[in-house]
């Protein structure tokens, strides 16, 4: 990906390497963000207080995507302020990303509708379910790290 760089994040305390060493590749996340079943999406309510739910996802050609009901918090959350953090499960295997979301064209829905049902053995349009919407995040920074190796490990990408 010619649009990212990597370095160390910005985490003054925690003993991070300051070499290259031991740094993850974006194929590790790619995977790690592949292979998760589960995902967390922190939005800002219009109050500006924080909103974290779980959400079924794709990775798709190395972009996250995932819907919702269109009457949900998190959508109007959205509406209002489309930055988020996305981020997996696990507190060993680490990744988080942030960026900006944008709405997905109907266009892309026989594609996620074939990768949701391969996944999870659902389909998230449904009968009545066109009228949701569907988003794709536009990451601006991702962080990741193993916890047993976390030190020499945590690499932060920032996009163009």
């Amino acid at each position: 990906m010619d649009n990212v760089s990597a370095d160390r994040p910005d985490m003054p305390g925690y003993g991070l390497s300051t070499d290259d060493a031991g740094m993850l590749d974006w194929p590790w996340l790619s995977h790690a963000m592949g292979s998760a079943r589960n995902y967390w999406i922190i939005t800002v309510r219009p109050d500006r207080r924080p909103h974290a739910t779980p959400v079924w996802g794709l990775w798709v050609d190395e972009v996250f995507y995932f819907g919702c009901d269109q009457k949900s918090q998190k959508t109007r959350n959205i509406a209002a302020n489309p930055r988020v953090v996305v981020h997996l499960e696990s507190g060993d295997d680490v990744v988080i990303l942030e960026g900006t979301l944008e709405r997905v064209a109907q266009e892309a829905f026989p594609r996620l509708r074939e990768e949701y049902i391969r996944k999870y053995n659902f389909d998230p349009f449904g009968v009545d379910g066109s009228d949701n919407p569907f988003f794709s995040l536009k990451v601006r920074k991702a962080y990741a790290w193993r916890e047993k190796d976390f030190p020499k490990s945590a690499t932060r990408w920032k996009f163009k």
